[in-house]
C-alpha cells in the first residue's frame, strides 16, 4: 500500500501532471458533448477536423508560449506586448511585400526577405523591452505596457491606417497547407525543437535559471543577469515576429487592430498552467506547449459549444483562478498540512 502511494504522490508531484490533467479535462468533455470531436478527415487534399483545427489554430500560441517562458523564468515577469509585437512585424512584412499599396497580386520583394525585415524589427522591439527591464531594472509588465500600449500604433503608421492585402498565392503557404499538413504546425514544430535544443545542448537554460531563482547570486558566479534577461526578451521579439508573419499569411494581410489580440493573455496563460513559477526560476518548455494546446483546445470547445467570442475572456479568467489557486504557496501548505493530518490520524489509528 505504501509503494502504491509512493508512487501515485511521485506522479501528482510531477510538473507535467497539471498541464496534462487539464488538456485530458478538456478532451473528455468534448467526448460527451461533441462525439465528432476526434473525427478527422480530409478536405480538398487537407487534413480537417475539431482536431486538426486545435493543432493548427494554436501554432502561433505554442510559437509565442516558448518566448513567454524564457521571459517569465529569467526576470520573473511577464511580456504583455508580443500581440503588438505581432502585429508590428506582420504590417512592416506586408508593407515591403505590396510595395506600399493597400492591396497587391503581385509582391514587390521576395517573401523570405520581407518575412526577415519584419522578424528583425520585431527582435529590435524585445531588445528595447530587454533594455528598460535588464539595464534600468523597471517592472517588465510596466516596461513591456509601452510597447502594448503603442505597438499598433507603430502598425498603424507603417500601414498608414489600412489594412494591407496580400493576395498573391505563395503568400498564403506559411499560414495555409504544405499538402496536407497545416504549415503553421511546421512552424510550431521546428520551434519548439530549436529552443529545446539551444536550452539542453547549451548552458544558456541553465543560466536562465539561475538568474531567475536569484539574480545577485548568480552574478557572484560569474554570470552576467543583465545580458541573459536581455537575450530572452530579443528571443520573445523574434518568436513574436514569427508568429506575426504566420497569422498574418493566414489572413493573407496586416490587420494591425487585430493580429495577435489578446493572445499576450493567453501566453501567459500557458506558461502558468505549463506548471511553471510566474515568479520566475525554474520553467518546463514542455509544459508551456502542452498549456498553449490546452488553452487552444478550451476555445475550440467553447466555439464547438457555441458560445459567443466576447464571453470567452470570462472562462478564461475561472480557469486562471484555479490555476492560480492552485500554485499558491498559502493552498500548497494548506494541502500538505491535511494530508500530513490524515496520516497522523491513519497511524494513531494503527497503533490503537
Amino acid at each position: 500500500m505504501s509503494g502504491t502511494t509512493s508512487t501515485w504522490k511521485k506522479i501528482t508531484s510531477h510538473r507535467l501532471f497539471l498541464p496534462i490533467v487539464c488538456l485530458l479535462a478538456v478532451l473528455i468533455v468534448n467526448i460527451f458533448k461533441t462525439p465528432d470531436f476526434f473525427q478527422i478527415g480530409m478536405v480538398d487534399g487537407h487534413l480537417n477536423g475539431w482536431l486538426i483545427t486545435v493543432i493548427n489554430r494554436g501554432s502561433e500560441l505554442v510559437i509565442l508560449s516558448i518566448g513567454m517562458t524564457l521571459v517569465t523564468a529569467a526576470s520573473g515577469g511577464q511580456d504583455i506586448s508580443v500581440g503588438a509585437v505581432m502585429a508590428v512585424s506582420a504590417a512592416i512584412c506586408c508593407q515591403l511585400l505590396s510595395g506600399g499599396q493597400v492591396s497587391t497580386e503581385t509582391l514587390a520583394m521576395p517573401i523570405i526577405v520581407a518575412a526577415l525585415v519584419g522578424i528583425f524589427v520585431a527582435g529590435l522591439c524585445g531588445a528595447f523591452n530587454g533594455f528598460l527591464v535588464a539595464k534600468l531594472n523597471i517592472q517588465p509588465m510596466v516596461a513591456t505596457l509601452i510597447l502594448y500600449t503603442a505597438g499598433r500604433g507603430i502598425a498603424q503608421l507603417v500601414t498608414n491606417g489600412q489594412i494591407t492585402y496580400i493576395r498573391e498565392p505563395s503568400y498564403e503557404t506559411m499560414g495555409g497547407f504544405l499538402g496536407p499538413i497545416p504549415t503553421p504546425v511546421i512552424f510550431a514544430i521546428c520551434a519548439v525543437v530549436l529552443a529545446w535544443l539551444v536550452l539542453t545542448k547549451t548552458a544558456l537554460g541553465l543560466y536562465i535559471e539561475s538568474v531567475g531563482v536569484n539574480a545577485s547570486a548568480a552574478r557572484l558566479v560569474g554570470l552576467n543577469s543583465t545580458k541573459i534577461k536581455f537575450l530572452t526578451y530579443i528571443i520573445c521579439g523574434v518568436l513574436a515576429g514569427v508568429a506575426g508573419i504566420v497569422t498574418s499569411s493566414r489572413i493573407t494581410s496586416a490587420d494591425a487592430n487585430n493580429i495577435g489580440l489578446n493572445l499576450e493573455m493567453d501566453a501567459i496563460l500557458a506558461v502558468a498552467l505549463g506548471g511553471n513559477i510566474l515568479g520566475g526560476g525554474k520553467f518546463n518548455l514542455v509544459g508551456s506547449v502542452i498549456g498553449a494546446y490546452t488553452i487552444q483546445a478550451l476555445t475550440t470547445t467553447l466555439y464547438a459549444f457555441s458560445v459567443p467570442s466576447d464571453q470567452l475572456p470570462v472562462y478564461k479568467a475561472v480557469v486562471v483562478i484555479v490555476i492560480v489557486v492552485l500554485q499558491s504557496p498559502v493552498f500548497k501548505e494548506m494541502i500538505n498540512k491535511k494530508n500530513a493530518k490524515k496520516k497522523t490520524v491513519a497511524l494513531q489509528g494503527g497503533d490503537k
